[in-house]
């Protein structure tokens, strides 16, 4: 992107030039000739004694601001250009030097001042292009696709523009706009074995099986690249080839049999093709070799439930939530940094200062009980009472929000009181169907109750929750795939 930054500053240099020189001819052609020639401090001196006699000259203005940039004096070319458009805002040397430097510094600032530019000059794809870069730095990928399509091909040559345009394209739900851009840059790089990926994920992304097919196979060829051959599995499944679907995704676990993610794309592949049994083999050698995978134990739960084999599904899915007891995504979604990255003392703090100045704030008061809860709160502790009287709180003063009463039924499991665990839990499901803690914590509470008649039907559920959730996974991955894949520009 630098190498565009510089061609948009040298394009743009000249235009001015060649604009300041045609409209200063009668009273500064000595100062247009030494801006032509290049001999930017000949032109300062021969400028100042000009703007003392005429400092109402947007040109003057204009042309110093040219000069000083010229010479690395960005500030005071700014300033100069600024000046100038005081006093003539459509100034076009002015708007176009002051929005270049704006645009080298990543500066938001660029962007009114290219939106002016391109009210005088609407088919100027260099300040399209800018204007697609800025606003893409700002997250607007409507405005940053927009302006790129008015480019031509100013970006064909460009890998990181185009990385960007495309990861736009993604986050606007239209991948199949996105593949033609990565495209023209794996054209660019043929042998570069990440961008071949890249292209596959965004082809699988837009339904477009055989072309990923197509793109992976010099990969696929030497069948050395688990990775590759984790996206071929996922293409051919998408076109209707099962068989090639089941080697390809074996032949990556026989290369990369440290990738948790693969045993549990193999379950899935078996589940949807009834073939549990072969899917509990390959789910049981991931689990040999990391004891300590939830994702792993949560694949075999779900094989287990489909086999209407409810009590070693129901073991599975405790072992899951032992480990990994962070199933439910309600306090990320809640946007609390410090919990996310598990700073439970820094987190609790700050709610707890938040609480100060609102103790009738309903998240606040979840979200309290919930780091209480993660902390490892006992029963009879003063830190489990705090807990659960916030998240009863919570739950009054927020009746709607489901998972406050999630909290709390596992407060209320977690104290033996398993009617009330029952209760909160199916109030949470009212809310949240799709919250997996919930159904979980409601089989649980049940089981403990001797309730044991609804369980196989929430097992199901658990599983069919847990199915959609890695299907979401993967979609994700091959998404963060793209859109971690620029630096930004």
């Amino acid at each position: 992107m630098r190498l565009l930054q510089k061609t948009l500053t040298l394009l743009l240099l000249a235009a001015l030039l060649h604009c300041a020189a045609a409209q200063n001819r009668d009273r500064a052609q000595s100062i247009a000739a030494a801006l032509n020639a290049g001999d930017y401090a000949e032109a300062l001196e021969l400028l100042r004694p000009a703007l003392q006699a005429s400092p109402g000259d947007a040109r003057l203005w204009a042309m110093q601001g040219a000069a000083q940039a010229a010479l690395g004096e960005k500030s005071q070319a700014l300033a100069s250009y600024r000046s100038a458009l005081k006093i003539a805002p459509d100034n076009l040397p002015a708007l176009q030097g002051a929005a270049q430097i704006e645009f080298d510094a990543a500066n938001p600032d660029a962007i009114p001042l290219l939106e002016r530019l391109l009210k005088l000059r609407p088919q100027d794809e260099i300040g399209q292009g800018m204007l697609a870069v800025l606003e893409y730095q700002q997250g607007n990928c409507p405005a940053a696709v927009d302006h790129f399509e008015k480019t031509g091909s100013l970006f064909d040559s460009k890998p990181d523009a185009l990385h960007a345009i495309a990861t736009c394209f993604v986050r606007l739900h239209r991948p199949d706009q996105a593949v033609p851009l990565l495209e023209r840059v794996l054209g660019q790089s043929p042998g570069d074995e990440h961008e071949r990926r890249l292209l596959a994920s965004l082809q699988l992304m837009a339904h477009q099986p055989q072309d990923a097919l197509a793109t992976l196979a010099p990969l696929l060829s030497t069948g050395q690249s688990p990775g590759a051959l984790e996206l071929a599995s996922a293409a051919y499944e998408d076109a209707h080839q099962t068989e090639k679907a089941v080697d390809a995704l074996r032949q990556a676990i026989v290369l990369d049999p440290d990738q948790v993610q693969l045993y549990v794309d193999f379950a899935a592949l078996a589940s949807a093709h009834q073939s549990f049994e072969v899917g509990m083999n390959v789910v049981d050698d991931g689990i040999e070799l990391h004891p300590n995978a939830a994702p792993l134990y949560f694949a075999r739960g779900v094989l287990h439930v489909q086999l209407a084999q409810y009590d070693s599904a129901q073991s599975d899915f405790e072992t899951a939530y032992r480990l990994d007891p962070n199933q439910s995504l309600s306090t990320a979604a809640l946007g609390l940094a410090d919990v996310q990255q598990n700073h439970l003392d820094r987190a609790l703090a700050t709610v707890e200062e938040r609480l100060a100045r609102k103790p009738n704030d309903p998240i606040l008061l979840y979200l309290q009980a919930d780091i209480l809860l993660r902390q490892g709160a006992e029963p009879g502790t003063p830190d489990f009472e705090k807990a659960m009287h916030s998240a009863q709180r919570a739950v009054s003063l927020g009746p709607g929000l489901g998972p406050a009463h999630a909290v709390l039924a596992k407060l209320y499991l977690q104290a033996g009181s398993y009617p009330r665990a029952v209760a909160e839990s199916k109030r949470a499901l009212e809310i949240d169907p799709t919250d997996q803690s919930s159904v979980y914590h409601l089989i649980q509470a049940l089981k403990k109750s001797g309730e044991t008649s609804q369980i196989p039907e929430l097992l199901q559920r658990l599983a069919q929750l847990r199915q959609a959730a890695d299907v979401k996974e993967r979609e994700q991955y091959r998404f963060r795939l793209v859109d971690g894949s620029n630096s930004a520009p």
